[in-house]
């Protein structure tokens, strides 16, 4: 075993050192503010949910829904009006901040400029005046679980973006956290960085065996990283589920619509012997795969756009005619207009027919049954 794989043991079974069933339970959160004009919100609203042990957990969710004031309240950096936050057995919410076995890393890096990475990293174990032989080889052990080695010398403004937040990260697990909180860690990055620290990410998480608990408002880091998503709205989550069960299953239009894009679809519905069946203009009748409460005899379905085919052989749900095509190389993404004025999104894969190319040809859509998802009320 060379000295790097070794280094990498170690972490592991540090991390794996956590007390058996060390889950993260948030009970009755509940957290308000008051705005200049005297109105109160409640930023965290009575939010219960329990975070697994060695999970990726993201939080998602559009500016001002609660995730970031709840992961600070898990933090310490805010301090609930109810509720409690449990880790393992142990109740923190009434602890001090640095008391909590956890660790935070922000969108700003907030590296000392003028320490090397090697001495940013060691900086939080030194304050815990640990013995200089131990700050030495956990450095060591964090510079190689992040693969900076070789630029250990070097300080923050001579590292790219990415390189600087890895170094946040690895200063944020030398001091073996129980849970690693990132709130929107990435934002600052390009495209193609951020796509990388996503995998780099993922790839920490599962090395350490550390819960990561991440909060961010972008949904494909959310679906690329996440173990489970937790979808928030107005100050809770009004979802739980695996990116598979987010994405094909949502609870209701606002999920449907955050996560991925969706085409929301209104029509009369029919019932009969317990089932519901929709018939749009130039379409077939076709079955939803279940019913939902019906609001003046009209059902709105959603369907993502990937999921419907023009021109194909199958369940026909409408006929109508293409209004725009835009080339993005990996699809065409067409607008068709139906017959009753309702624009729908579709993409098409390559290889691209002729016909599918000309804006103010008549086409049919095809789908499956089971890429149709009935929204329930709102409300409901």
């Amino acid at each position: 075993m060379n000295s790097t794989t070794e280094k990498l043991a170690g972490a592991t079974a540090r991390a794996n050192q956590s007390p058996a069933g060390a889950d993260l339970v948030i009970s009755g959160a509940l957290k308000t503010f008051v705005t200049p004009e005297k109105v109160q919100l409640n930023a965290v609203d009575d939010v219960s949910f329990t975070i697994n042990q060695g999970e990726f957990f993201v939080m998602l969710g559009p500016s001002g829904c609660g995730k970031t004031t709840l992961l600070r309240s898990i933090a310490g950096l805010e301090t609930l009006d109810a509720g409690s936050i449990t880790l393992g057995t142990q109740r923190i919410d009434n602890l001090a901040p640095h008391l909590r076995p956890v660790n935070t890393v922000f969108q700003s890096y907030a590296l000392f400029p003028h320490l090397t990475v090697a001495q940013n990293i060691a900086f939080g174990l030194e304050m815990e005046r640990k013995p200089k032989a131990e700050v030495a080889a956990i450095v060591d052990e964090m510079l190689a679980l992040v693969r900076l080695t070789d630029l250990a010398s070097r300080k923050p403004a001579q590292l790219s973006g990415g390189q600087q937040q890895r170094v946040a990260l690895a200063r944020a697990l030398a001091k073996k956290p129980l849970v690693l909180l990132l709130d929107e860690p990435l934002a600052a990055l390009d495209l193609k960085l951020r796509r990388g620290m996503q995998a780099e990410l993922k790839r920490l998480q599962e090395t350490t065996g550390i819960t990561f608990v991440f909060v961010t408002h972008d949904q494909e880091e959310a679906l690329s990283m996440g173990d489970r998503i937790a979808v928030f709205n107005s100050g809770k989550p009004v979802q739980i589920g695996t990116p598979e069960e987010i994405y094909e299953q949502p609870v209701n239009r606002f999920v449907a619509d955050f996560i991925g894009e969706s085409n929301f679809i209104t029509a009369p519905v029919t019932e009969k012997s317990g089932k519901q069946t929709i018939q749009l203009a130039g379409g077939d009748v076709v079955e939803l795969p279940h019913t939902v409460d019906a609001v003046n005899g009209e059902v709105t379905v959603a369907i993502r756009p990937e999921r419907i085919s023009l021109n194909v052989a199958g369940p026909k749900l409408a006929t109508g005619t293409i209004t725009n095509i835009v080339y993005m190389g990996t699809d065409l993404r067409c607008t068709v207009r139906l017959q009753d004025g309702t624009d729908v999104a579709v993409r098409v894969p390559p290889p691209f027919g002729v016909d599918l190319q000309q804006v103010g040809g008549t086409v049919s859509l095809t789908v499956e049954t089971s890429s149709i998802r009935p929204m329930a009320p709102e409300g409901n």
